[in-house]
């Protein structure tokens, strides 16, 4: 999505005030409405975040390069998309089944 670097950067700044996993949650829950600068600063106060602070971290790219290096980092090591799990360094992509997971930590557990 075009805007999914800046919904890292919103979740991110969601961190900063300990509210990490409900902003992933609202991220994930609106993906298909589309994201938006106004939306990110939407659910923040939506979750009752301190405003000011998060659309300040917001505004200023505070996590720019981060989400950068991260996003390099995957694709250095083979990611492109998401999901992507990895299992004792071994690239699980996309949604796949928990027995497919099963399948791969059984098999690195018989090694």
């Amino acid at each position: 999505h075009p805007n999914s670097a800046k919904a890292a950067e919103a979740s991110e700044c969601a961190d900063e005030q300990g509210k990490f996993w409900e902003y992933h949650d609202k991220l994930f829950d609106n993906q298909p409405s589309g994201y938006s600068l106004e939306k990110f600063k939407t659910w923040a106060k939506e979750l009752a975040m301190d405003t000011n602070k998060f659309n300040d971290c917001l505004d200023s790219e505070k996590y720019t390069q981060k989400v950068q290096a991260d996003y390099q980092e995957g694709q250095n090591n083979g990611v492109q998309g998401t999901p992507a799990t990895f299992v004792n360094g071994q690239l699980v992509s996309g949604a796949v089944p928990l027995a497919s997971f099963q399948q791969i930590i059984n098999g690195l557990l018989n090694q």
